[in-house]
């Protein structure tokens, strides 16, 4: 058997129409010639009496005034049946959040975490898998961070929603609030502001609260103190040259190593633009 892909020429549904329409009036003629028969009986079994012709006459009228009416109504337009929507909740309110933590990867581990999201009525819209940085394998599999962009509905409590995620294998389970934003890909993005910063290093800090995500990077020179009792990778200081340096703090979500490389890459590359330009 050939595996070339059938063609459907367009004037085959017009040769479909034009077969059903010599079927109908073959099905129209038969039923005239049967009514013709039953009308030609009708007048034997009534002779020449007085109804004879009567009868005649109001058969004919009720077979025309029926025919009539049946070509009105098939040439009537039908209407389209309005469309359904597919699921009962579709168009309630969502909400996006960002989810992380660290799991065992593992055959089928990712379906059930998506089975978990699924059950919930949730909706993966990205997902990021990055090494956790210690390099951890254990006889069930490597630890790797997952990174997910959902939206769940609105009314969905975080609790529960970390809850299930534990259930599913999922540990560390980080959950705070995204944008639409987030759900640019990352290597694409650090392009972009590598480009942005090759032509003026001094959007750097700009750029750099991009990449990762935070509201302020601020600019530090040597000397001055960080706060120590910050969450464990949650603040961040990317040397820019021997007298300053960038302070980012994203408090609730901690930096990965993945994240870290990306911003010492922006940061060279910022650098380099500075000194050819010089």
């Amino acid at each position: 058997m050939s595996d070339a892909p059938k063609v459907i020429h367009p004037g085959s549904k017009h040769g479909d129409r034009q077969a059903r329409s010599w079927r109908r009036e073959i099905a129209e003629l038969a039923a005239l010639f049967l009514a013709v028969g039953l009308a030609h009986l009708l007048a034997t079994l009534l002779g020449h009496a007085e109804p004879g012709p009567v009868v005649l006459v109001g058969l004919g009228a009720a077979l025309i005034a029926g025919a009539a009416i049946h070509k009105r109504m098939s040439r009537r337009p039908r209407r389209k049946a309005a469309a359904l929507p597919v699921d009962g909740d579709a168009g309630s309110p969502m909400t996006l959040w960002r989810i992380r933590m660290r799991v065992v990867e593992r055959p089928g581990r990712l379906a059930t975490v998506a089975g978990a999201f699924g059950r919930l009525g949730c909706n993966i819209l990205a997902l990021h898998i990055a090494p956790t940085g210690s390099s951890a394998i254990t006889p069930a599999g490597c630890d790797a961070l997952d990174e997910f962009v959902i939206e769940a509905p609105r009314d969905l409590a975080l609790d529960v929603l970390a809850g299930a995620l534990g259930e599913a294998g999922g540990h560390d389970v980080v959950i705070v609030p995204a944008q639409v934003k987030d759900l640019t890909d990352p290597g694409v993005q650090a392009f972009v502001l590598a480009q942005r910063v090759g032509d003026d290093p001094d959007r750097l800090p700009e750029a750099m609260a991009e990449l990762l995500r935070v509201s302020q990077v601020e600019w530090r020179r040597p000397g001055d103190t960080v706060d120590e009792g910050a969450e464990l990778n949650t603040t961040m200081v990317i040397s820019v040259n021997p007298d300053r340096a960038l302070l980012i703090r994203r408090p609730g979500l901690p930096f990965t190593p993945t994240e870290a490389a990306r911003a010492a890459a922006l940061t060279t590359a910022a650098r380099q633009a500075r000194y050819s330009n010089m």
